[in-house]
């Protein structure tokens, strides 16, 4: 086994005794949900009757105890494409099951929705906390107490993590995560963000440019680009939680039914009944989470996982910071190149070698923890390799000696950066993450004065009527948790994009969610504390700027700051909650949040976690 990078072992170490309490609080709650619900024999008669009431040819066997009973947390729906492929994956898990003397119930459904058909509109302030809302829902669907291990079928965003935390309270059962793939491939990139690009210019039509994003979102699957969705599957990878290589098959394939029929056996050679008992709560801790933050570094993933990591750990009793990822980044290559930090998507990504090979070159650097258990016999080295169809056979191959393409794929070696891409920056403004990968270096630093915004809407009005055409900081504040929801902003990347095009000196400095979408524009987001006060009635710092304020943004030394007299100053006036679009019904979440950098969860805030 090779020698563990210092830093890795260092950052490890320090989440371990940081979590110390925490983690073994959480631990002694498992094993004791593990001996009270050892099966389901503890129910009453009656209650077990509802239980399999219509569960057809398996009623007998999950009736007389003697089979292994699998729960189906499914996130399926047919409007959008990463989850209509899990359509018909209940039945097919049923007939899978039944082949090595198991069964399988739906257990639940938890709702998915889109930040890409929400983007920019009101229901996306309802994205952070549909991950509260998903993880309470898995944990409604576990709490019938009918199972002896879970699969938990989920792509996208916020859908994976809320998962994560939901399955991770019933951590005395083993899980799999199954996914579905991504759709095949559109136009390029290149392409798809070039007519973006002239439609927010005015000089082609929405016509032009609803037919250029359909020809790139046009069929089952994931969204191709290497945003939340796909970074949530490359850290089930690292995390020991998918069967390897199951991240990028395409759906509605061969190879892709042969990895579901293999995830479905192999929950129930974990469960307790059997000889390898692989319990959620074990696979998850805190090893596996420097691997997921040791992925996201290495592959230039989504800032949002800078709110999620947090959010999934603590939900295990792990308890790790910004400063932690910092630190893993500086140490941590930049391994891939994929849209929109390149130009190929994950499509690409996975032919030219995809996770086996950046599992292989992680491991064999010391970058990555090998001794973890994992639902894969063989631990975290079973994942350098790539599932295959031999015939009719699913087989594991190791990953490709070589890259399949080096403007996508590099060795450790020979990185396309030497570190991943992902720092903190802090200062009198506040702690926030800055995405470097897709900057240039030349762009780390900007310092000039600062634009103050409330919404995306004002900015915009600002860039139609030229007057953010200087050297500029935008900030748009009181986008934070508690104030609504801390919606992704989109919309900013366009105009902000142009106004560096023409030769400004450009930043953006908010307290919402860009997802990395911010691209090649500089950027301090997840600014912590939020601009709206807390429930001690302590304002951020965000909250004090004023138009014409200098602020500075540098990646380079790690700060955001201002030379302004904040503490002179009233904090601005908030704008009042929004109705409708049912974001009056998550007024709960917003007051009980936590801040980002502790995973903006009012749910686990609330439960002490």
């Amino acid at each position: 086994m090779t020698h563990l990078a210092p830093v890795v072992d260092r950052v490890t170490d320090r989440i371990i005794e940081r979590s110390k309490e925490s983690r073994a609080a959480y631990l002694e709650m498992v094993r004791g949900e593990a001996g009270k619900h050892s099966d389901r024999s503890f129910l009453s008669c009656s209650n077990l009757a509802h239980g399999f009431a219509a569960s057809g040819e398996d009623k007998g066997a999950i009736a007389a105890m003697s089979t292994i009973n699998i729960g189906i947390v499914t996130a399926f729906n047919d409007m959008l494409s990463a989850h209509q492929p899990y359509g018909r994956y209940p039945e097919q898990m049923k007939l899978y099951a039944r082949e090595v003397g198991a069964t399988a119930q739906v257990a639940g459904g938890v709702p998915a929705m889109c930040d890409g058909v929400t983007q920019g509109f009101d229901g996306m302030e309802l994205s952070l906390f549909s991950r509260d809302t998903i993880a309470l829902s898995t944990a409604v669907a576990l709490s019938h107490a009918m199972f002896d291990g879970m699969t938990l079928l989920g792509i996208c965003d916020k859908i994976v993590p809320g998962l994560v935390i939901g399955a991770l309270r019933f951590g005395h059962l083993p899980a799999v995560f199954i996914p579905s793939g991504p759709m095949p491939s559109g136009i390029s990139n290149k392409e798809k963000q070039k007519t973006r690009q002239l439609y927010a210019e005015g000089k082609v039509g929405r016509e032009e440019l609803l037919a250029s994003e359909s020809a790139s979102y046009h069929s089952a699957g994931t969204c191709t680009f290497y945003g939340t969705a796909n970074s949530n599957q490359m850290m089930m990878e690292m995390m020991g939680l998918h069967m390897p290589g199951a991240a990028f098959v395409p759906p509605n394939t061969p190879l892709r039914q042969a990895v579901t029929r293999a995830a479905t056996h192999r929950v129930a050679a974990m469960s307790r009944k059997g000889d390898d008992y692989r319990p959620m709560a074990e696979v998850v801790d805190e090893k596996a989470i420097v691997n997921a933050m040791v992925g996201l570094l290495a592959t230039g993933g989504s800032t949002n996982h800078a709110i999620h990591i947090p959010a999934m750990a603590r939900a295990a009793g792990i308890l790790v910071d910004w400063q932690d990822l910092s630190e893993l980044s500086s140490a941590v290559p930049l391994l891939t190149r994929v849209y929109p930090n390149g130009s190929g998507d994950v499509n690409h990504f996975h032919a030219a070698g995809g996770m086996a090979w950046v599992v292989r070159e992680l491991l064999d650097a010391g970058l990555a923890h090998e001794d973890v258990l994992t639902i894969a016999e063989g631990g975290m080295r079973a994942y350098a390799t790539e599932p295959t169809m031999d015939g009719d056979q699913l087989t594991w191959k190791p990953a490709p000696e070589t890259s399949g393409d080096d403007t996508m794929l590099r060795t450790v070696a020979e990185p396309f950066q030497p570190d991943g891409g992902m720092r903190l920056v802090e200062g009198n403004i506040g702690r926030a993450t800055f995405k470097t990968s897709a900057v240039e270096k030349e762009r780390w630093t900007i310092e000039a004065p600062c634009r103050v915004f409330e919404t995306q809407e004002a900015v915009s009005a600002a860039f139609k009527a030229g007057e953010l055409d200087r050297d500029v900081v935008v900030v748009v504040r009181f986008q934070g948790p508690r104030a609504n929801g801390m919606p992704e902003l989109h919309k900013l990347t366009p105009p902000l994009g142009i106004l560096q095009d023409r030769g400004y000196k450009v930043a953006l400095v908010t307290d919402g969610r860009m997802s990395g979408a911010s691209g090649k524009v500089p950027a301090a987001i997840h600014v912590t504390p939020e601009a709206l006060a807390d429930v001690e009635g302590n304002w951020g710092p965000l909250a004090y700027l004023q138009d014409g304020d200098i602020v500075k943004v540098c990646a380079e030394t790690g700060e955001l700051s201002t030379t302004a007299d904040l503490a002179s100053r009233a904090p601005a006036e908030a704008p009042k909650p929004a109705m409708g679009m049912g974001r009056e019904l998550f007024a709960m979440f917003r007051l009980s949040a936590s801040g980002a950098e502790q995973g903006g969860s009012a749910m686990l805030q609330v439960a002490g976690l």
